[in-house]
């Protein structure tokens, strides 16, 4: 079994799109969105939810209305304006941080830090096989967190299932969620768009992987928007010693698999897809190079 997770240095690099065409053409694989902020690999395969499960995150101040006598002094203290007066003292969860200096305040002891729910994920089923996704509602934190058991879970289930692959549709940029989308991966396949601001954010990506020592190849989508920049990014793949993976054109089927809610592969032209196999083709070459051991390298 294999993992691989699918990075980019920052949205709208076509990740989402290619991740879902990869996952047309794994066979035995469980697909996990990691993207948990904001979710939208389902659109492309439609999962049918199997199980779904709470998420509990950080903790948040809880106000026993039956202790509190309206002092006061937890809303003095609350440099969140988390705490409202209306007789008794209430939170509002959205602006709580979690901090606790309420409670050393409170003169009666009628605050505690509860964790709550602040979200949800699912366990589905898509015509392509098991798929792991999240819900985190508006404003909450601990994405990272979630993102980790979202990929436990997948693990978990990969095994039950005796999966090949696992495929992670990871989040844009270097943040704490593709942090935790990363770490301890077999592979990781860099969507990169040619633009300069495409580019320093790929080299932002690739210096996380090499950090946590993950084997990185680089896609160029969207290649012919600017055919210097494209040709910088595969000179520089080249002479790192990245496995460079192909490059895909400007393609309207991507805005049409969107629209139909379908991966591109049933969307595209047959030069289009020949692209994108012959690009699964490649990752798969290059997970086998990076999987022998050390022994037989040259």
């Amino acid at each position: 079994m294999k993992e691989i997770v699918v990075l980019s240095g920052k949205g709208g690099t076509g990740k989402t799109s290619l991740a879902a065409a990869f996952a047309s053409m794994m066979g035995s694989v469980v697909i996990v969105d990691c993207d948990v902020d904001a979710s939208n690999l389902y659109l492309l395969l439609n999962p049918a939810v199997r199980q779904s499960h709470d998420f509990r995150g950080g903790a948040k101040a809880q106000i026993d209305a039956s202790i509190c006598n309206g002092c006061g002094a937890c809303i003095a203290a609350c440099r969140f304006e988390a705490i409202r007066l209306n007789g008794s003292a209430s939170v509002r969860l959205m602006r709580c941080e979690g901090c606790g200096v309420c409670i050393r305040r409170c003169p009666v002891d009628a605050i505690s830090l509860q964790r709550h729910i602040c979200g949800q994920w699912f366990i589905s089923q898509t015509r392509f096989g098991a798929m792991i996704h999240a819900y985190l509602q508006p404003g909450e934190e601990n994405s990272g967190k979630l993102v980790s058991v979202l990929r436990q879970s997948a693990k978990r289930l990969a095994r039950q299932q005796g999966a090949s692959w696992i495929l992670a549709d990871g989040p844009p940029g270097t943040g704490c969620p593709a942090i935790s989308s990363l770490t301890g991966a077999d592979y990781t396949v860099m969507i990169a768009e040619p633009s300069l601001s495409g580019f320093a954010d790929l080299r932002r990506a690739l210096g996380v992987a090499d950090h946590f020592r993950i084997p990185a190849g680089i896609v160029i989508n969207k290649a012919d928007i600017n055919a210097q920049i494209a040709a910088r990014i595969e000179a520089f793949a080249l002479e790192s010693g990245r496995d460079f993976l192909g490059r895909i054109d400007y393609d309207p089927a991507f805005v049409r698999s969107q629209l139909n809610g379908v991966p591109v592969l049933e969307a595209a032209s047959e030069d289009l897809r020949t692209r994108l196999q012959n690009i699964w083709r490649a990752i798969q070459d290059a997970v086998r190079k990076h999987s022998l051991p050390l022994a037989v390298l040259p």
